[in-house]
């Protein structure tokens, strides 16, 4: 079902979640903020949530938009708040459907995809942290494969939101100073993301993370 709803809400809404819309609707977006403050954070909140819940294209676009209505905070709680919200929603969802029997089926059959399972409900915390610190596997699938192997949600939540905090500082920084760029008639450079002062922060952070579960591994 998720899914489903996702794949439509891409066709009917996918032009709409673009620097270019950004662009265009600004000064109808802060006189939105400045005359109705609480309805703008509602409806922003909203928005951002069901974008991560039906796995939409344009989480980025949206975490800009975050620092660009609302600053670095709270535009940074705004952004962190939605994106667990959405993922915690997915995460129950999968688990409510095919993930409680999914992890119950592989703890039947045993083997080596057992183990792995048992391993990462044992440290579910530091594996779910540097998950979401370097995110190499997409977010959406970071979510279903914590509700098929059987983690926590409390867990899920937390170190959902703590492991997003560092590139959402990032992006709603730099939503933040759009402002200039537009008044520039240029789009924001999402390159420098990938250069080592962004990168190699965040990597620090998650071998920082890794850390307990080596020592434990060594013990």
């Amino acid at each position: 079902m998720i899914l489903a709803l996702g794949l439509l809400a891409l066709v009917l809404f996918r032009d709409w979640l673009s620097f270019d819309r950004l662009a265009e609707n600004r000064s109808a977006l802060l006189a939105l903020r400045d005359q109705h403050y609480l309805l703008a954070s509602v409806a922003f909140l909203v928005t951002y949530t069901l974008v991560v819940t039906l796995s939409i294209p344009g989480a980025i676009v949206l975490s800009l938009t975050g620092g660009f209505l609302f600053g670095l905070f709270p535009g940074l709680l705004y952004n962190a708040a939605a994106a667990t919200t959405g993922a915690v929603t997915v995460f129950a969802a999968a688990r409510a459907g095919f993930g409680r029997d999914v992890a119950e089926g592989i703890d039947q059959r045993g083997g080596a995809l057992a183990r792995l399972a048992q391993s990462l409900r044992e440290n579910e915390l530091w594996v779910l942290l540097t998950m979401r610190l370097i995110p190499v596997v997409p977010f959406f699938l970071a979510n279903l494969a914590a509700a098929t192997v059987g983690v926590r949600l409390r867990t899920f939540a937390l170190t959902t939101f703590i492991g997003i905090l560092p590139a959402g500082y990032i992006y709603t920084q730099l939503g933040a100073g759009l402002g200039e760029v537009f008044a520039r008639g240029e789009r924001p450079n999402l390159s420098i993301l990938a250069q080592p002062s962004f990168l190699w922060p965040l990597l620090a952070l998650a071998l920082l993370s890794l850390l307990p579960l080596l020592l434990k591994l060594r013990k």
